[in-house]
């Protein structure tokens, strides 16, 4: 097989698919003002797999499919797992501190799905498996960009599927035919799904034999009929093409669809889950266990950056000697290091599915790992604010830089310790401005939320861990039992 080019990803995608920005239709993603921007930091991973200094990284041998993308290579121990953590952590590292989703939630969806058909055919006597390895395959050979699509919109929060009022506020079946299925509803947060060659559905949550109609699982290309994309505004990049220091936001962004499902038809070998209840919440819960795993890799690596940034402003600010700006350094590395650290012992505490032989990151360690990320977030950007100092929201822009009656007075008065660059300074401050102003929204409102809330991960890992050696220590150090 051969892999696909940057120029072939992209061309891929003017393909009449339906996509709004602000309200217009959008003829063309890759040629959008705004839009080609997540497109063009997608087509990263396929230009890294032409670069001799990278591929090594995202390109792996295959027994059966040769040279394929490392995203899809199967994991098949706890090694495998250190691998892709590598991946994903030096691939965001790579798209300067930015998360490159494209194919690392398409593969998080996939691994889950073999597992979970494979468990469900044996139950329930189905025969969704060989359906998900015969598009795993496709996938693979097609070096396919992959978007996935779980998080229902869901109307009254506190209703069931077949409670809601409107019956389409979980995507549901709404026919069967001889060749497929047709489906309805919407999903949101689907993340690059304008930038992507096919849309993996996954059900959002358990259900019970009354939501059978929303027990549904499927793939389809992004231009299928009857699917409609609305963007988000991506500001972060609206604001990079007014001010040229913003090279995250006009290079590196992703962006995220309401995307609705309007009487979709989907023939029945792209079906994976239609209507088998009983394993909706396993695909639910499977799932999120390696999009997390996911999450601490790709979220280390944005903590990367975060610490280096700190540490230059902290030097060009001359300030990095002082104790306060020391410990703020210190908390950023923490950050950092303890989602690493979980990567690792998620990867090394792993476990074995019996019946397809794939590794599947510790539960325990990954939830872990995500709460760490996400209720300290907010705490790293107060360090990083600490550091840098007021400028950070009142520093002028590049063009007042690039006015030659301005700069004098600019490089004059706002210089830092003696020795350092006026204009790299404010550089360093201008990125910071990008990080939690244009950035700060999606950021902040991501690191909480995305790849599942902070109480979902505290019910998965109040319910996964293993209390039965904690009992017994408290048996015996209470005294009600004589030994361990």
């Amino acid at each position: 097989m051969t892999l696909k080019s940057p120029e072939k990803y992209i061309e891929s995608l003017n393909d009449g698919r339906i996509v709004y920005y602000r309200g217009k239709k959008v003829d063309n993603v890759a040629t959008h003002p705004v839009l080609r921007a997540s497109v063009n930091h997608a087509s990263l991973l396929y230009k890294w797999q032409q670069d001799p200094d990278k591929r090594n990284l995202v390109v792996k041998k295959d027994p059966e499919f040769g040279e394929i993308s490392s995203f899809y290579y199967i994991p098949k121990n706890g090694n495998d797992l250190m691998n892709r953590f590598e991946l994903i952590y030096e691939t965001t590292r790579w798209g300067r501190g930015f998360f490159n989703i494209t194919k690392a939630i398409g593969s998080d969806a996939l691994f889950a799905l073999i597992i979970i058909t494979k468990h469900m055919d044996s139950m329930l006597g189905t025969s969704y498996y060989q359906r998900v390895l015969n598009y795993y395959k496709y996938v693979v050979e097609n070096d396919n960009a992959i978007a996935v699509a779980q998080t229902d919109v869901k109307g009254d929060r506190n209703l069931r599927p077949h409670e809601q009022q409107d019956p389409d506020m979980y995507l549901r079946i709404v026919e069967k035919r001889k060749d497929g299925i047709v489906v309805r509803g919407a999903k949101v947060h689907t993340t690059q799904a304008s930038a992507s060659n096919d849309i993996i559905v996954l059900p959002t949550r358990a259900m019970t034999d009354k939501d059978k109609d929303y027990s549904v699982a499927f793939a389809i290309p992004a231009n299928t009929k009857g699917v409609k994309m609305i963007s988000k505004p991506e500001k972060a990049t609206e604001a990079a093409l007014n001010d040229s220091w913003f090279v995250m936001g006009r290079e590196n962004v992703e962006t995220e669809t309401t995307t609705i499902f309007d009487d979709v038809f989907v023939p029945w070998e792209r079906v994976f889950m239609a209507g088998e209840y009983q394993f909706a919440g396993p695909l639910a819960v499977m799932f999120p266990t390696y999009h997390r795993f996911t999450a601490i890799s790709y979220r280390a690596g944005m903590a990367d950056l975060i610490i280096g940034l700190g540490k230059l402003l902290a030097e060009y600010n001359g300030v990095d000697d002082k104790s306060n700006i020391r410990r703020d350094v210190v908390e950023l590395i923490k950050y950092k290091e303890m989602l690493r650290a979980s990567a690792i012992a998620a990867s090394n505490l792993a476990s074995i599915d019996e019946l397809t032989g794939i590794a599947i990151p510790n539960t325990v360690m990954t939830n872990i790992g995500k709460l760490i990320a996400n209720e300290n977030y907010t705490d790293i950007v107060k360090h990083l604010i600490d550091i840098a100092g007021g400028l950070a929201a009142t520093l002028p822009s590049s063009q007042d830089f690039e006015n030659p009656e301005e700069a004098p007075y600019l490089e004059k008065y706002l210089a830092g310790k003696k020795g350092t660059s006026s204009l790299e300074r404010s550089k360093l401050i201008a990125l910071t401005r990008e990080l939690i102003s244009s950035f700060g929204a999606l950021f902040t409102t991501a690191m909480i939320h995305a790849e599942g809330s902070i109480e979902a991960s505290i019910i998965e890992l109040y319910r996964s861990y293993d209390y039965g050696e904690s009992k017994k220590l408290a048996f015996y150090a209470s005294g009600l039992k004589d030994k361990l």
